[in-house]
């Protein structure tokens, strides 16, 4: 008596394992490459940011400050009483500020001469404001910084507490 045997289909284990084992190898290497990303895309939108507050200081000076600058970024989130327009979006309007993981802070030296603004506020004789990394390594490894120069700076340390009122901070690089 003969014993036919059917030939066999299917996978092996240790042909399972294989394919398994290059699936976990192409996830491991796209998580990566979008962490990368993801950071990379977190220290645009901050440096974005801080040229968007930076140009808003700018124009509440000429336009509302009498040349001094807001105290905080919801009074430039303020729509002025003779245009209805604010000098920022209303998203940006807390302090301090988390955008894109970056967590954003407004300081200064307050004018005690009691002028205030258009808003009624008051205001700022220079300012320094910093955008740090809400989890540093993840949502950014760099950190940034400008001031009432307007010229933005980083490094890989934070600006905040030593980020002067004008002029270049004591650490860091100008970006260019």
């Amino acid at each position: 008596m003969a014993i036919h045997r059917r030939p066999q289909s299917g996978f092996t284990l240790v042909e399972l394992l294989i394919v398994l084992s290059i699936v976990g190898l192409l996830a491991a290497t796209s998580m990566a490459i979008y962490r990368t990303a993801r950071v990379r895309a977190d220290e645009t939108v901050a440096i974005g940011a801080l040229q968007a507050i930076g140009q808003a200081q700018f124009a509440f000076a000429e336009l509302c400050g009498n040349r001094r600058y807001a105290a905080t970024l919801a009074d430039l989130a303020t729509p002025m009483p003779t245009t209805g327009h604010a000098f920022l979006s209303p998203d940006f309007g807390s302090d301090p500020l988390v955008k894109s993981g970056y967590l954003f802070t407004l300081a200064g030296t307050v004018v005690t001469d009691g002028g205030r603004t258009c808003t009624g506020t008051t205001s700022l004789d220079s300012y320094q404001l910093t955008a740090d990394p809400e989890r540093p390594g993840m949502s950014g490894t760099r950190y940034f910084a400008t001031n009432t120069d307007r010229v933005l700076y980083e490094d890989a340390e934070t600006f905040t507490g030593n980020m002067p009122p004008t002029g270049a901070p004591s650490h860091g690089k100008e970006m260019k």
